[in-house]
């Protein structure tokens, strides 16, 4: 009797085991499926970099982080056969510009990117992939110069004007595209961070805001209407050089006003007024005025 209780005990002990590693086998399957079978996370090799950032992290790391991103891939390189993965960001296989696009937006849909539909990068079929790169833990485009130089590659006419004598600080590394822009849309013309062109130039010029006691309608209404926002040959980002951007409005006002083009003048030289005075030489708070006495905006 004590024998073939032994052997009972013997008998259960190796039903324990056999179910303890048959749960460990199927814990194993469903945390570890195909994709680390061959992609492990010690590969150092530039795509597994990916475990070194909060994308290796989705759904609790490891292959379910592949698979958040790139779909379930069954029918991936299985029996020796390499077939692409279900939503493929290239080089080897490329899935179309809205397939990976919607595997991005499933994460980040937040108020930074609510208005990419409909966006200009939208509609020039731009994927979140052209621009960002998710395996890099510092995706290059998130550094101090990565998105100026990112944005410059295409708009080439912009890094013209930035070489200009009068910009905005861009190239010295003072300001960046994006403390103007968003790449991903806005309810603004332009991608602008604000609504209007006005309020996105007080963000920073504070001192131009307003109201004012005495105010200058075109500043009021629109900064481009006197200032390129990118550079200008002339001083303070100015459309024009001051007498004459001023008299594109001002023909007379209020006093002798002498045309400042050389048109009609002997041999086409300028005129002395144009080297030597300026409307903002007395008219200086252009923008506009609090002063009892500033309805000329001289004080």
């Amino acid at each position: 009797m004590l024998r073939i209780g032994v052997m009972a005990i013997d008998g259960l002990k190796a039903i324990v085991v056999l179910c303890a590693a048959l749960l460990c086998a199927a814990a194993w399957a469903q945390s570890e499926p195909g994709c680390l079978d061959c992609h492990t996370q010690g590969d150092e090799s530039t795509v597994h970099q990916v475990f070194k950032t909060v994308h290796g992290a989705i759904n609790g790391g490891g292959a379910n982080a592949c698979t958040a991103c790139h779909g379930p891939s069954e029918k991936h390189d299985r029996r020796g056969k390499k077939q692409p993965v279900d939503i493929s960001f290239g080089p080897l296989w490329t899935s179309d510009v809205d397939t990976r696009n919607a595997s991005c937006q499933g994460c980040h849909d937040n108020k930074a990117q609510i208005h990419w539909v409909g966006s200009a990068h939208q509609q020039e079929n731009l994927a979140c992939s052209d621009c960002h790169q998710s395996h890099t833990p510092q995706d290059p485009v998130m550094g101090d110069d990565g998105a100026q130089a990112l944005c410059l590659n295409c708009h080439t006419q912009v890094r013209a004007e930035l070489q200009l004598p009068s910009r905005h600080p861009i190239s010295e590394g003072k300001t960046d595209c994006v403390d103007c822009h968003n790449p991903h849309g806005s309810l603004g013309e332009a991608a602008l961070n604000e609504v209007t062109l006005n309020d996105n130039c007080f963000s920073c010029h504070q001192d131009k805001r307003g109201p004012f006691l005495w105010e200058h309608p075109p500043a009021a209404e629109d900064c481009a209407l006197c200032h390129r926002p990118h550079g200008s040959v002339n001083e303070r980002l100015l459309t024009a050089r001051g007498p004459a951007l001023c008299q594109q409005c001002h023909a007379a006002a209020f006093h002798p006003s002498v045309p400042y083009g050389s048109e009609g003048l002997p041999g086409g030289s300028a005129n002395q007024n144009l080297l030597g005075k300026n409307c903002l030489n007395c008219h200086s708070q252009v923008h506009g005025s609090n002063h009892p006495s500033g309805a000329r905006l001289t004080r």
